[in-house]
């Protein structure tokens, strides 16, 4: 019975000791973005970008990256290196790294995750991290060009006033007149007045649009 109990006691002190150790130790994150552009019409450019990142509760030490999944048969470098180091990684802190490759190798490319190692200040073995792994790269492959807005210059946008010209045209015709008329052959005085109001508003309107509408919105 003691000894089962000392047991349990063990173990449960080895799980904690090994959640205190894991929780002392750097976690780097590391993420891995590539961009495509075409420069020429047979060279494709590849852009690699690299962040890290330390969620750790310690420093990371003799921190190293290295990128070696771009075969020199298909990719050339043209700006950067394709591995990196730094002295350490504060807590909270991120490093980026970037560098540029061409190819003229038309294809699918499978690329790899980079990978980063590091060591514990309590420790001297290396540690390592992967990066997050990248799509499939359609090298050289055929894309529509982006569609640019472009604001509309002052002749084309004419015919848009003249169609507003026209609207206004139809739905506020002449017969306003016959209504007037009849308002004030009603004894009804204020509707006299609000008609008189919107026929005199028509009446401006009617001058302004006048260049654009090509016609008169009041016809006698």
């Amino acid at each position: 019975m003691e000894g089962s109990r000392l047991l349990c006691l063990l173990l449960a002190f080895s799980g904690l000791l090994c959640v205190v150790l894991a929780a002392e130790t750097p976690f780097m994150v590391v993420h891995k973005k590539v961009s495509l552009s075409k420069g020429k019409p047979d060279v494709e450019r590849v852009a690699v970008s690299i962040n890290l990142y330390n969620r750790g509760s310690t420093t990371a030490y003799d921190v190293s990256l290295i990128d070696d999944s771009w075969p020199s048969d298909t990719f050339s470098l043209v700006s950067g290196n394709t591995s990196f180091t730094w002295d350490k990684l504060d807590v909270g802190a991120s490093v980026s790294h970037t560098f540029v490759l061409e190819s003229k190798v038309k294809g699918l490319f499978y690329g790899r995750p980079a990978l980063v190692k590091y060591r514990v200040a309590a420790k001297s073995v290396l540690q390592e991290a992967h990066s997050t792994p990248i799509p499939p790269l359609d090298i050289l492959a055929e894309r529509a060009p982006e569609k640019k807005y472009e604001w509309p210059s002052m002749d084309q946008s004419r015919p848009s006033l003249q169609s507003w010209g026209g609207l206004y045209t139809y739905w506020y015709p002449h017969p306003n007149l016959v209504i007037l008329n009849q308002a004030r052959k009603g004894g009804r005085p204020f509707v006299h007045l609000c008609y008189l109001v919107i026929l005199r508003v028509q009446i401006r309107l009617d001058y302004v649009l006048r260049p654009f509408s090509g016609r008169s919105a009041l016809c006698c």
